[in-house]
């Protein structure tokens, strides 16, 4: 369960409204809800993302209410990872759940620039930064985790 792709940045504090505005909940097309993902921020970013791109954000990404649609769209939407400084708690839960790696790594998240590729090694915790030659170090996900993600999410892995 390795990850490569060309980044989208974004800055500190991206609140759950931003990810998904709470005005296109009143439907539960994860397809739908997708296509607005991350618009406040980014007007054609779910036109813009491929299968594959990697997410990388500052300091406490995915903070306001624990709605779960928003790692589910930025997942739908074909992002293989997120990168931050820092996540809010119930976001960091919230995506492990439904199956999104999450990675902290402040180093990183300062470096990599919009538009670099950017591969992951999940087993090792290490981010390289293709575009820039340099590479990262988070800390990598416990087994148990790792099993989590690559069922598709908690309940798949349950089951």
């Amino acid at each position: 369960m390795d990850a490569k792709g060309t980044v989208h940045k974004y800055g500190n504090n991206i609140d759950t409204d931003v990810i998904i505005p709470a005005r296109y909940l009143n439907t539960q097309d994860i397809k739908e809800l997708a296509t607005h993902c991350m618009e406040y921020a980014e007007k054609d970013f779910a036109k813009k993302v491929k299968k594959g791109d990697i997410m990388v954000a500052g300091e406490n990404f995915g903070c306001g209410s624990s709605r779960e649609h928003a790692p589910a769209v930025i997942k739908e939407c074909g992002i293989s990872c997120v990168i931050a400084s820092s996540f809010a708690r119930i976001f960091y839960r919230n995506a492990i759940n439904i199956g999104l790696p999450i990675l902290e790594c402040p180093e990183a998240s300062r470096d990599i620039e919009a538009g670099d590729t950017v591969s992951i090694d999940f087993t090792t915790g290490k981010i390289t930064n293709e575009t820039k030659e340099k590479t990262y170090d988070a800390v990598p996900f416990p087994d148990f985790i790792k099993e989590i993600i690559a069922a598709g999410g908690l309940l798949n892995s349950i089951k």
